[in-house]
């Protein structure tokens, strides 16, 4: 008997499964089939062709896997969500008999989500949790400034606010913090764990305003939140341990007090105030003062540099994150009340900085203004009534641009009042076309000024002025210990160039009495050179054998015929990419084509910004004179 094969039975037909048919193969609703979906990290699928795939209908359909539904059936959290629909009607009925003791005992017993299982099925290893953990940190920060609502619960708030607490602690300890920006969304950290690059967003402070139902589905981010949570307990619970850190840590302010949970203000007070202190460790000492195992390591190398090509790079690498972990280290930082203290305090804890603010208005503060070995204060408003001459006074932008810099930056742009540099983006690529002039002398300045900064503040703080005059003494000699050197240098070579040039001119003497057929001989072949040098439209030597020195001629390349040899030495290249290869080949043709639009839309958009300021600063300046003469 021949088996018949049927229309849609097999291939792709037989693979994919709309979410209609998914629901009903799982007996679930569709709000407790998309928190499965998500808790499980289940997503639809794309087929290759959709007309077999949606069994010969041509609407645009939902689709998922065959495979990852009957993976779902055997999940228990199935189960736990047929039993929450159960609870709902029951605690339904009571409330309608007006049965409210009844009711209480059923929410009491309302069937619980229990997510560790799925946490460890999702990341069979702990280094692919930390490579999740950019979305999970920045949904955590920011449910950390939601207020309570009726579907983001004030436990799921205190717990992202505990648990951001406990990362920025951790990063702070480990020193991890790589690169800092501040855009309009928010914050932007990236710290480097366990050889992972992290990166997520600080949202900025503003008080809450209720969004409407249609503009965002809160429902599905308290699923992402629900399983966050979770996956961030454990996280923070290895990394406290690997640096031997007492976890969950105590904080000398309660963030989820009753003060806390009505009050905003108090709220983000005792979060900023548990940044600035240091956390037990498991052997009974203070976190202050310890660096991590990282920083213990020295890279030393004894072999051979010459089998080894990228030891220097990695060598200077090194040195350079060991410089920036201790970039604030030693300096004394006071902020004022108007300044933003959350980001500048993780900031500067982060490279071993001390910070403090005003004790009268903000708890946790450590030391008062008039403290005389403050280094910096930071100020963001024009003007100052009480200054003291022992510090610099900067605007807040002078911290993230140094972190990103590596090096400490010169105060003098920074004053107040002043108009600031532009604050670049450290998360440039190495394949970007288009580098702002800005990034340009920034690359091109040497990290002598972040030197000299550094050990000016230094000598300042450690008031060693007699020595530093002795070593520019010391300095001043070897100086002129060099000069020296050079200048009897320049007379030996003096001297040898003079000897040289008589032994030569006394050559060509001796050549010109010679013999009749040697000079012929010399005059023809110098008259073949002049001819050939004649041809090319110069003439390189003389008669007489003498050398002279000709003016060279530019030679101008034609931009068309360049660009017509690219585009055919480019034609050749296509051709002999292999056909299987030709699809890729194409892609990243395109790709290197769309990134030269953008490159040349930057520029004529930094070309039309500055012909504006230039105009802008004529029409100033015409106006200045105007004045002055009427």
């Amino acid at each position: 008997m021949v088996k018949r094969n049927h229309k849609y039975k097999s291939g792709e037909g037989s693979v994919y499964l709309t979410r209609r048919a998914a629901m009903k193969k799982l007996q679930l609703s569709m709000k407790d089939f998309r928190q499965l979906c998500i808790l499980k990290g289940i997503y639809p699928r794309e087929p290759k062709n959709r007309a077999r795939a949606q069994k010969g209908s041509q609407d645009i359909k939902i689709l998922y896997h065959k495979k990852d539904i009957t993976f779902l059936l055997h999940e228990p959290i199935v189960w736990t969500l047929r039993d929450r629909k159960i609870y709902n009607r029951r605690i339904a009925h009571a409330r309608a008999k007006k049965n409210l003791a009844l009711r209480d005992i059923r929410q009491q017993n309302f069937p619980q989500l229990k997510l560790d299982h799925i946490v460890k099925e999702r990341y069979p290893t702990f280094i692919d949790a930390i490579k999740e953990l950019d979305d999970c940190m920045t949904l955590l920060f920011m449910f950390s400034t939601f207020p309570a609502s009726k579907v983001i619960t004030r436990e799921l708030t205190t717990m992202s606010r505990r648990l951001t607490i406990e990362f920025m602690q951790y990063v702070i300890a480990a020193q991890a913090l790589r690169k800092v920006f501040i855009s309009i969304k928010g914050y932007y950290f990236q710290a480097e764990i366990k050889g992972e690059t992290v990166t997520w967003i600080v949202p900025h402070y503003f008080p809450h305003h209720p969004h409407r139902g249609e503009m965002i589905d809160f429902s599905i981010m308290k699923s992402f939140g629900d399983f966050f949570t979770v996956m961030a307990g454990f996280i923070n619970y290895r990394l406290y341990h690997s640096i031997n850190l007492v976890y969950p840590p105590q904080f000398s302010h309660s963030l989820d007090s009753d003060e806390t949970l009505e009050s905003e203000d108090a709220f983000m007070n005792e979060r900023v105030a548990a940044l600035n202190m240091e956390l037990l460790r498991t052997d009974g000492t203070s976190s202050a003062g310890d660096q991590s195992a990282e920083d213990a390591e020295v890279l030393e190398w004894t072999g051979d540099n010459e089998d080894l090509p990228h030891v220097a790079k990695i060598r200077e690498e090194a040195q350079s994150l060991r410089k920036l972990k201790t970039l604030f280290k030693g300096l004394k930082f006071y902020i004022n009340r108007e300044v933003p203290r959350e980001p500048l305090v993780f900031i500067i804890r982060s490279f071993g900085g001390r910070v403090s603010w005003d004790k009268r208005l903000f708890v946790g503060a450590t030391f008062d203004e008039s403290d005389e070995t403050i280094t910096h204060q930071i100020v963001d408003r024009p003007s100052l009534e009480k200054q003291y001459i022992s510090r610099d006074y900067i605007q807040p932008q002078w911290v993230f641009d140094s972190v990103n810099q590596r090096r400490l930056l010169p105060t003098n742009q920074y004053f107040i009042g002043a108009v600031l540099p532009p604050h670049l983006s450290p998360f440039n690529r190495d394949d970007v076309l288009y580098v702002p002039p800005e990034e340009l002398r920034l690359k091109q300045a040497g990290d002598g000024a972040g030197e000299d900064e550094f050990e000016r503040l230094q000598s300042r703080i450690a008031g060693e002025d007699g020595e530093d005059e002795e070593e520019h003494i010391s300095d001043d000699e070897e100086v002129e210990d060099q000069q020296r050197q050079v200048q009897l240098d320049f007379a030996l070579l003096k001297a040898f160039n003079d000897e040289r040039t008589d032994e030569l001119n006394s050559g060509a003497k001796e050549s010109q009495g010679g013999d009749d057929n040697a000079s012929q001989r010399g005059d023809g072949e110098g008259d073949a050179t002049t001819e050939q040098a004649g041809k090319k439209g110069k003439k390189a030597t003389a008669k007489g054998g003498k050398m002279a020195v000709v003016r060279g001629e530019v030679y101008k390349e034609n931009p068309q015929e360049q660009k017509k040899l690219t585009k055919q030495e480019e034609a050749l290249r296509a051709k002999m990419v292999k056909s299987k290869h030709r699809k890729l080949y194409h892609q990243m043709m395109e790709k290197q084509k769309k990134a030269e639009k953008e490159a040349n839309l930057l520029k004529m958009k930094r070309a039309h910004i500055e012909k504006e300021k230039k105009r802008e600063q004529g029409v100033k300046r015409i106006k200045q004179r105007q004045q002055i003469l009427g």
